[in-house]
């Protein structure tokens, strides 16, 4: 330990001190580079209070976990609140990392090294302190996309019951589902009641011609960067900016790749919608496929362009117009 506590921010090396954890169920594995030591800390709150109390005077540049789902959560906020460093990676970013410097291994202790190494190396951006709020509206739209598998399942059985017991039943569990997401609609507007400034960049968002509540909520929830990075990286960390392939003379098709699901998804009917009934966006669709682009590219294309204007609305505090549109 007598190592560790003569590191900070800039170690002896001229290194930024960084600290990668890897999230479990019950615990969490944090490695200290450059001075190499790690720790082990339970995933409750004892164990990440005295991580925090670990981590701390060390100063770190960066403390880089994966997302886990609900294992990292608790972290993320108790990081946030601790007014440290963090970085949330997607789980692909660190596989390819790992791949890329040959790590073959896979424990606990490895792949928490391996953050630690990914933030020494690349020096990602840090992620925004998430609020009680976002948290909140996550848990919730996480419970809603259940519920909307749990009734296209319900669908699919109604289809092929015969007795007339076992159709009233999943009638009456379809109508059961239905309320409970009108509940967590419900609930999702009450968040905003009690925080104006997410009230706001809802209203900014829904103010786009295509993009609906459930839509927005996803963007709040999922993309809460918005308005604080430029266009390419909303593009990257959706998922939704086109990879190019090229090697000398050779060029292959573009594709996308990696990046955040849900937000992803969340934009698909947004842009269906865009097609139809938002003129500027109609036409940019019309104008890719008369370019001979295939249904699927030209469509990701609107989705990347709408997120891109929900990115610069979000920036400038202002909602959208046509003249948006066609910027």
């Amino acid at each position: 330990m007598g190592q560790e506590k003569m590191s900070h921010h800039v170690a002896s090396s001229g290194e930024p001190v960084t600290i990668g954890i890897d999230v479990s169920k019950s615990h969490l594995d944090a490695h200290l580079l450059p001075a190499g030591s790690s720790q082990r800390f339970g995933n409750d709150e004892a164990g990440i209070e005295g991580l925090i109390r670990w981590a701390k005077p060390h100063q770190p540049a960066r403390i880089l976990f994966e997302a886990t789902g609900a294992y990292h959560r608790r972290l993320e906020r108790a990081l946030g609140k601790a007014s440290l460093p963090a970085v949330k990676l997607n789980p692909w970013q660190a596989r390819r990392f790992a791949e890329a410097t040959g790590r073959r291994a896979k424990t606990d202790t490895v792949d928490a090294a391996m953050l630690a190494r990914f933030g020494a190396t690349l020096r990602p951006d840090l992620t925004p302190a998430r609020d009680e709020a976002i948290d909140q509206l996550k848990e919730l739209l996480s419970a809603r996309r259940a519920l909307i598998k749990d009734r296209t399942a319900a669908s699919n059985r109604a289809k092929t019951r015969t007795l007339a017991l076992l159709v009233a039943q999943c009638a009456e569990r379809g109508r059961q589902i239905s309320e409970q997401i009108k509940a967590i609609d419900r609930a999702c507007k009450a968040v905003l009641v009690q925080n104006p400034a997410l009230k706001a960049r809802y209203a900014i968002l829904t103010s786009i011609r295509g993009i609906g509540p459930v839509a927005a909520f996803a963007l709040l929830a999922d993309m809460a960067e918005l308005g604080t990075i430029d266009a390419k990286h909303a593009a990257s960390l959706a998922g939704l900016a086109p990879v190019t392939r090229q090697s000398g003379a050779w060029q292959g098709k573009s594709f996308i790749q990696g990046g955040r699901k849900p937000p992803r998804d969340a934009l698909y009917m947004p842009a269906v919608a865009a097609i139809r009934f938002n003129p500027s966006l109609k036409a940019k669709y019309q104008a890719l496929i008369a370019a001979g682009k295939p249904a699927k590219v030209a469509l990701v294309a609107i989705m990347r362009k709408l997120l891109i204007i929900a990115n610069a609305l979000l920036r400038d505090n202002r909602k959208w117009t046509a003249e948006v549109a066609h910027a």
